[in-house]
């Protein structure tokens, strides 16, 4: 694991990736670590499922996972934690662990409102919900592009 001061965002921008003394991130690592971080927020999904259900299920709780509210949170806390130990892994800050983090929940907080409203179901929540993470991590990996473009 790197150490704080050698992290991609301190560390000197490779002589390639310098025009006309400004940074230019390659696209195509930065497309690759967006790629590593879906894949990493899908096992997350995959493993950890059924980890909430059997906690669940032994507390009593197993309710908490068809609630629309409860279910999209653990659902993107399922993803926002194995993606952030991916980014961990990869040498990243926790600063932009927890930006790339709220790309996870925000969207369905926000969608929260209008299902709260009966102006969205709960299949709406979810398929919006992820949809919306997509532009949410890129907006969070644009913030940075040195942090993503490393890889």
């Amino acid at each position: 694991m790197h150490s704080e001061s050698a992290t991609p965002s301190t560390a000197p921008a490779p002589a390639d990736t310098m025009a006309q003394g400004g940074y230019r991130p390659s696209a195509k690592k930065f497309a690759l670590h967006y790629a590593e971080m879906v894949a990493a927020m899908a096992v997350g999904m995959v493993v950890l499922h059924p980890v909430w259900m059997f906690v669940l299920d032994v507390l009593g709780a197993a309710g908490l996972m068809r609630n629309p509210y409860s279910g999209a949170l653990i659902m993107a806390t399922n993803m926002t934690v194995a993606m952030s130990a991916w980014m961990r892994f990869r040498g990243h800050r926790w600063r932009p662990i927890a930006e790339m983090g709220a790309a996870m929940y925000v969207p369905f907080l926000v969608l929260f409102v209008p299902l709260a409203l009966d102006l969205i179901d709960t299949g709406a929540l979810m398929l919006w919900g992820h949809l919306l993470m997509v532009p949410a991590m890129a907006v969070a990996m644009l913030l940075r592009p040195r942090e993503y473009a490393h890889c």
